[in-house]
């Protein structure tokens, strides 16, 4: 399998992904245990992490991160990971309360 990719594994392509899906796992399971808010806020940073290491990695090793272009990526996932966390730190009471 090593001569496929030239001598060279993927794996090191998708660590970013990976780790940013950890980030989004933990707050998916967050919020699965009525911790919402906690959940929600993780789920920014997750968005966060990902446009840091959309700037950060090379275009070649950014892997699944990289679906547009760099700059576009980078409005939308930290766009969407502020909106995210303002909203999840605004809301008072929540669901039951």
């Amino acid at each position: 399998m090593g001569d496929r990719f030239g001598g060279r594994s993927r794996l090191p392509v998708h660590v970013p992904f990976a780790l940013v899906g950890a980030v989004g796992l933990i707050g998916l399971l967050l919020v699965a245990m009525q911790h919402w808010r906690r959940g929600a806020v993780m789920l920014g940073v997750a968005l966060l992490l990902a446009a840091f290491l959309r700037v950060v990695v090379p275009q070649e090793r950014a892997g699944l991160l990289a679906i547009r272009s760099r700059v576009v990526d980078l409005v939308l996932y930290s766009g969407f990971g502020l909106v995210i966390i303002a909203v999840a730190m605004t809301i008072r009471g929540g669901l039951f309360g």
